[in-house]
């Protein structure tokens, strides 16, 4: 039996994916525990998986990226935020490290803190990811706008291009992650990007047609198709009153000002013989007008309609869009951030619906854009097939349990006091902690940790400057 700890960025969009590969591995008799969001108890307990919580510092953190329209300043605002929870995520983990005394880790690709101090601590570890993995290829373009792959020369003009132009932008934050690398004994990084090669195994819960295939990608990558759970849900009763096909409209759990995209979506879609569903998320319901044919709610299990659903509109979150393809719908998407222009240019690479961008939402356009989704049902039914061939849940938990099989470690892990506003100097030597100790410097439940002035780090620090 292996003693597993997960750590998982604050969303379910991250710990849904992953919950059922946690779930066989206990089947198979392995002790797990997930530091996550604090209200996941009642889903995950049923599959004899223990949670503690995130620290409200994390648990209520959110990514701060939706007031901008671009895609690339949504995205940096995105890796300025993560970058920004390093200090708080390395604490978090320490304290779990130290109470639970795991014989493994596996951390959110997302939580950079977190890979860190698993780097760092002598512990077999692996990763997970439920987003694409912008680990740059020669076969595909650089990570970010959503380009459409270009052949020949031009096409190696423009990737060179745009790479150059986004590195600069993607490194803005490096000394501050490669700042926490040093102090923490790991060699400092020359791209950003690189941070996604450190993982000695990363499961990607994706999966070709629907990912690009490459060529060049480090053998740590596995691809092993989405995740597709969700908690168990009664079907709401009022679904068995509709008696025609549903549009499926969906905003973002995380807070990304989309809801211009269900009204307008309900809007569109008023006078169509669909009825259309919206769940609103991390959006109020009462903020919508609601026309006839339609229903508000702010969840819904989506796995509860998709079998009756003709389209899927959606901002082109991962999660949602992976589940309407594995179930051979259809997607209408209009990204508004993040990597949601990337999912946007899989979708329609692969003939499985289209891709409107935000600027161009209006009533006209959006119906336009549902009418050319609808009629790509052949082309996700070619992605669901991809997905199922990827080996899913059973793969995951087979290839974590070979990897944590063959990684011996040494009982002691080290993990410096840190304190959850401030990094340490990276001259400041790490006192160690070792599983033995019976007072670990810890204090409380949450992870915080003692007040020592002798640890500040220097006034104007370029980790200060960076938060």
């Amino acid at each position: 039996m292996t003693k597993i700890l997960a750590f998982t960025s604050p969303a379910k969009g991250h710990l849904y994916p992953v919950a059922p590969v946690l779930a066989e591995l206990v089947s198979r008799g392995h002790d797990v525990t997930v530091l996550t969001m604090p209200d996941s108890e009642e889903a995950l307990q049923q599959f004899g998986i223990a949670v503690r919580a995130l620290p409200p510092a994390l648990a209520n953190d959110t990514l701060h990226d939706w007031a901008t329209t671009s895609r690339i300043g949504a995205l940096r605002a995105t890796v300025r935020a993560l970058v920004a929870r390093i200090p708080d995520e390395i604490q978090a983990l320490r304290a779990a490290i130290i109470a639970e005394r795991p014989d493994a880790l596996l951390i959110d690709v997302t939580a950079t803190g977190a890979q860190i101090l698993a780097a760092a601590s002598g512990l077999p570890w692996a990763a997970w990811s439920p987003i694409l993995l912008p680990i740059p290829s020669r076969d595909v373009p650089p990570f970010g706008p959503g380009l459409r792959p270009m052949a020949g020369r031009l096409g190696r003009a423009r990737d060179g291009i745009v790479r150059w132009y986004l590195n600069r932008r993607w490194n803005e934050t490096l000394p501050q992650l490669n700042h926490m690398r040093e102090y923490y004994g790991l060699e400092p990084l020359a791209n950003l990007v690189d941070y996604l090669r450190q993982a000695p195994l990363m499961l990607n819960f994706t999966a070709p047609p629907f990912d690009d295939v490459r060529t060049d990608w480090p053998a740590s990558v596995q691809q092993i198709g989405p995740g597709l759970w969700a908690p168990d849900a009664e079907p709401p009763a009022w679904l068995d009153e509709i008696d025609r096909p549903l549009a499926l409209v969906t905003c973002s759990t995380e807070f990304q000002d989309d809801g211009r995209l269900a009204q307008i979506a309900m809007d569109a879609l008023a006078d169509s013989s669909l009825y259309t569903v919206v769940t609103t998320g991390a959006l109020d319901p009462a903020s919508f007008t609601v026309p006839p044919n339609a229903r508000v709610e702010q969840f819904i299990p989506h796995h509860l309609l998709l079998d009756r659903t003709t389209v899927v509109i959606s901002h082109g979150n991962m999660g949602v869009t992976q589940k309407a393809l594995a179930a051979g719908v259809p997607v209408c998407a209009v990204p508004f951030g993040r990597d949601q222009s990337e999912v946007a240019r899989r979708v329609v690479s692969n003939a499985a619906g289209s891709w409107l961008p935000a600027k161009r939402l209006t009533v006209a356009n959006l119906r336009v854009a549902i009418d050319a989704a609808a009629r790509c049902r052949d082309g996700a039914a070619t992605v669901a097939a991809g997905f199922a061939a990827a080996g899913g849940t059973l793969r995951g938990a087979s290839l974590l349990e070979q990897h944590f099989a063959g990684h011996h470690h040494t009982p002691r892990v080290e993990a410096p006091v840190i304190h959850t506003s401030h990094p340490y100097p990276m001259n400041e030597a790490a006192p160690l902690i070792t599983p033995e100790e019976t007072n670990p410097m810890v204090e409380g439940t949450d992870g915080a940790a003692p007040n020592d002035e002798s640890h500040d780090p220097a006034p104007g620090s370029d980790f200060e400057r960076g938060r």
